[in-house]
């Protein structure tokens, strides 16, 4: 097991923490952008929504590719283009350049859970796919906790172009080792046609079980994604009254949460599931509690305190536990295909729920002081939590059916 620790999960584990940290960027170096390019609200959801515009378009072919080719080389290869991306952002003068960087950026790191996803349901036995899913899930939330107070420390050596020359030159290094250092498992790739294997993607989305999970999963994650990604940071400075280092602070201990949160909900749900509780149940209260803490920042209960994103980063991995459901649910082979055409409505609903969010609060003009209104703010949080309510109701139908 520490082999393939070694020379599986540490290998995926650099991609997906780039992932998260290319994601996350975007929190601490917007008031740069908006100063040095001249954005507005609109422009910055636009902005950082073009990475999962690109990232929800190759998740079909990704799929198709993870099942044929096998992870290491599908992954390797996708992480050249997101180094691409970052040269492409860092000597960005305009939005235009800046967003066709970010979408360089999200087409290559497309691959980074979803490839290690395969190579886990590869190398690992299906008994502890859902606690490493979780660690593997922590890695993700370091490079999200490097976005923060370690990237604003770095801002006071470099500026922001300078950050995206270094996060290029990592990246072709992680790809490397991926490349070099993960073995092939013989025999789990497809050798049928490209067109036989898109087929089946047919009867992936005409299952049941797949549209089960998939509304709830999608709008929770879109939200969580678009909150920590981006607007965490706005929110805090405009609500919460906070100055820029301690909104840095606040960000980390988000991360830092959301990192714990990957862990113990994994182990939370390893247990439950020795004990008899089906994964499903699981989800669903985790999915709860996730819920209500938005409620709570919606609702501004208590808008400059630290618990609401405590919660927030604790809760937010249960909604996941859907790609754990999938992989057992449809057959190895057809598994790749299975997660990234969850993948695909995840993130398209993230490039949705990022691009509305900046629409909905430039509805409102700006304070005296530049910031974002209160009431914009509620708007727009408020409109996508109802929208995740009817989705969490719709998951629930089938739970009170199958338990009769």
């Amino acid at each position: 097991m520490l082999r393939l620790v070694a020379v599986v999960f540490l290998p995926f584990s650099g991609g997906y923490f780039l992932s998260y940290l290319y994601r996350s960027t975007n929190a601490i170096i917007a008031p740069q952008l908006v100063a040095e390019i001249g954005l507005s609200a609109g422009d910055l959801g636009l902005l950082t929504s073009a990475y999962f515009f690109a990232f929800a378009a190759v998740q079909l072919p990704l799929g198709v590719l993870l099942d044929r080719f096998g992870p290491r080389r599908v992954q390797s290869a996708l992480l050249l283009f997101a180094a691409l991306g970052a040269v492409v952002f860092a000597g960005g003068q305009n939005k235009e350049t800046l967003a066709l960087g970010r979408a360089l950026i999200g087409l290559g790191v497309a691959g980074s859970l979803m490839s290690s996803f395969k190579a886990i349901v590869i190398w690992f036995p299906e008994r502890r796919w859902p606690l490493i899913n979780g660690c593997f899930m922590a890695m993700g939330g370091l490079g999200a906790v490097s976005a923060t107070v370690p990237l604003e420390t770095a801002l006071h050596f470099t500026d922001w172009r300078g950050v995206f020359f270094a996060l290029a030159a990592m990246t072709v290094c992680v790809a490397m080792v991926i490349f070099i250092c993960v073995p092939e498992k013989f025999g789990t790739a497809q050798s049928t046609s490209m067109r036989h294997q898109f087929l089946k993607l047919r009867e992936i989305y005409g299952d049941r079980l797949f549209w089960r999970f998939a509304p709830i999963t999608a709008t929770a994650l879109a939200v969580n994604m678009s909150v920590q990604s981006l607007w965490a940071g706005p929110w805090l400075r405009d609500i919460a009254g906070l100055p820029r280092s301690t909104i840095a602070t606040y960000l980390l201990i988000l991360s830092v949460t959301m990192t714990v949160g990957f862990i113990l909900s994994g182990v939370i749900t390893d247990l439950l599931e020795r004990r008899g509780f089906r994964l499903a149940h699981v989800l669903g209260w985790g999915t709860a509690v996730f819920l209500c803490v938005q409620a709570a920042i919606v609702l501004r209960l208590d808008p400059a305190a630290m618990w609401p994103w405590v919660v927030f980063g604790l809760s937010m991995y249960f909604p996941i536990l859907t790609f754990t459901q999938l992989t057992r649910h449809f057959p190895a082979a057809h598994t790749g295909r299975a997660i990234t055409g969850l993948n695909l409505l995840i993130f398209s609903a993230v490039f949705i729920t990022q691009y509305l969010t900046g629409a909905i609060i430039d509805l409102w003009p700006l304070t005296a002081d530049g910031g974002y209104q209160a009431i914009a703010y509620s708007a727009a949080f408020g409109s996508f939590l109802i929208i995740q309510i009817v989705a969490f109701a719709w998951f629930l139908i089938p739970v009170t059916v199958a338990a009769d």
